[in-house]
């Protein structure tokens, strides 16, 4: 097998790197899934990020001669995705959501909900045209949620709740970079054990909803994520259970709760066949995502129970 240091002689310029990576990656077989869905553009945004060249000027740049130390760099950087399999987000430290960049690394999921796409419409339709004064992102990891929220809703209070210390860490580090101290807090709280008496307008989350099986059968680049923030027991719904039967007391009279539970939604469906769970479409692809209110939350109480 080539060492580093061989396999850096022989390629020169970007282009070489953007070739051989992608080789490598097909050749290993890895899981796409954490911002792109195949070679090039993962090995593109791997070398962008590396070598800091600027995204809409790449083309000029693929015949660009790197240096010794930046080859070596790459090659690491590349290695780290093809063998260790680690996801390009928590190589490259950062990653996009809803339109905006995000810090994250292996404390906090990496953020992919179709949940962006109701965020950059400020969730009309299904709002009503109400604008929400206080929004909770309930289980909110790196806090790419209720950020996202704050920044669409200019006049909205957020605040992000997760139950892990290290992920709201990474939360209040995103908080900063997009200067939203005065209008978004992180509170540390196992669902709404730690959120008594508050009440919010609109409740989103994305919560932990692999089932079992699922767990077992994960790529190798999803078990660098937080097991805390993907395993929800056998049918995926330990967490969604909670959920719906405590967050009525946690909304307003016309407030809104929306959940993603992805695969788990035949699961749900079957647990509570009576609920009208109203499942949200996405143009850009995306399911297992439902909206109920809070007199539907109420009307169901005894079912949640």
């Amino acid at each position: 097998m080539e060492t580093r240091e061989q396999i850096a002689a022989q390629l020169q310029t970007v282009r070489d790197y953007l070739r051989w990576g992608m080789s490598q990656l097909q050749r290993a077989g890895v899981c796409f899934g954490h911002g792109t869905d195949n070679a090039f553009d993962e090995v593109l945004a791997l070398l962008l990020h590396q070598l800091q060249l600027p995204h809409e000027q790449w083309r000029e740049l693929l015949d660009a001669r790197l240096t010794t130390a930046e080859r070596l760099g790459v090659l690491q950087a590349l290695e780290a995705r093809y063998r260790s399999r680690v996801p390009l987000p928590y190589i490259t430290g950062e990653t996009w959501f809803a339109g905006l960049p995000f810090q994250v690394d292996e404390r906090v999921l990496i953020p992919r909900s179709p949940i962006a796409e109701l965020i950059e419409a400020c969730f009309e339709p299904w709002l009503g045209g109400r604008y929400p004064q206080r929004v909770l992102d309930l289980c909110t990891g790196g806090g790419c949620i209720g950020i996202a929220c704050a920044v669409y809703l200019e006049e909205a209070e957020v605040v992000l709740s997760d139950i892990s210390a290290d992920a709201l860490a990474v939360a209040q580090d995103n908080i900063r970079r997009h200067a939203l101290e005065e209008r978004v807090r992180a509170v540390r709280s196992d669902l709404f054990a730690g959120l008594a008496g508050e009440t919010f307008d609109l409740i989103v989350s994305n919560p932990p909803y692999v089932d079992a099986r699922d767990m077992a059968e994960l790529p190798a680049e999803y078990r660098h994520e937080p097991e805390l923030a993907l395993a929800a027991g056998a049918d995926g719904l330990d967490i969604a259970r909670r959920i719906l039967r405590e967050a009525a007391a946690h909304l307003s009279d016309d407030g809104v709760l929306i959940v993603e539970v992805g695969n788990s939604w035949v699961a749900l469906e079957e647990a509570y066949p009576s609920v009208p769970f109203l499942w949200l479409e996405f143009e850009r692809g995306g399911h297992g995502v439902f909206l109920l209110t809070r007199k539907q939350l109420q009307d169901h109480a005894a079912a949640f129970a």
